[in-house]
């Protein structure tokens, strides 16, 4: 996810995959945790940076998981670059960058617990009220504990990143297929990405299993574990080669 690293990914995927027999391996994206700012703050660039990786480091096309602005990413690698990937996880997957397109639920927020954001800083709350469906005290310390971990990251590159004319990658719109295994799975209360603008977008994966989740928001993977591995095992039972635990 967009200013989180590779330990945090970690945490939220590799619960999901265990018993699997992968090898896993978590990327920090340029400006975020270890790695340098060391491309232009255009989603482009960092893309190509990934890519770069994989180019270097891999011999064989690869399974990718991510979330939010990983799995954005994730579905521009497929794109652009479908030899290098086997199948897709996609987690509450960005589709439209520009916040003002996006199809959010307007339903009011699931009821909430007295107190529950207590232990979050103030400057959060707003966020995680929009961003989470399951909405506990335990929860938040989940989250938080994922938002704090790893390397501290060049913010001043994620905001240039953010707020740049190329936050959008190029062909975010177009309808290019992509033949593999996909997963794609989204909360309900998500008010960060929506769960409509992923629905829509799954014309582009004919192997493709679509879920919403109910007390499940942006943080999915933190606030529904559980379901997050049944449903990564049946992806990875529908991946020729892979073993399901």
């Amino acid at each position: 996810m967009f200013t989180m690293t590779r330990t945090a990914t970690a945490a939220a995927f590799s619960p999901a995959l265990a018993g699997a027999g992968l090898r896993e391996t978590y990327l920090d994206l340029p400006g975020h945790g270890d790695s340098p700012a060391d491309c232009p703050p255009t989603s482009l660039a960092v893309l190509d940076t990934v890519c770069e990786w994989l180019d270097h480091h891999i011999d064989a096309p690869v399974l990718l998981a991510g979330g939010s602005y990983g799995a954005y990413l994730a579905t521009g690698i497929a794109r652009r670059r479908p030899e290098l990937v086997r199948g897709l996880l996609l987690v509450c997957p960005g589709v439209t960058i520009a916040r003002d397109s996006r199809d959010l639920p307007d339903e009011p927020p699931l009821e909430a617990p007295t107190g529950w954001l207590d232990a979050a800083p103030a400057a959060l709350h707003a966020h995680l009220d929009a961003a989470l469906g399951h909405r506990t005290s335990t929860v938040v310390a989940t989250v938080l504990a994922a938002l704090n971990s790893g390397g501290p990251g060049d913010t001043t590159f994620q905001e240039r990143l953010q707020t740049g004319p190329d936050y959008a990658l190029p062909d975010e719109n177009a309808d290019v297929v992509f033949d593999g295994p996909v997963t794609v799975i989204t909360g309900r209360q998500d008010r960060i990405v929506g769960y409509a603008d992923q629905f829509r977008a799954m014309r582009r994966y004919p192997r493709g299993t679509f879920t919403v989740i109910d007390a499940a928001g942006h943080y999915l993977p933190y606030e529904q574990p559980a379901l997050l591995r049944s449903l990564t095992q049946d992806w990875l039972r529908r991946t020729p080669g892979i073993p399901a635990a």
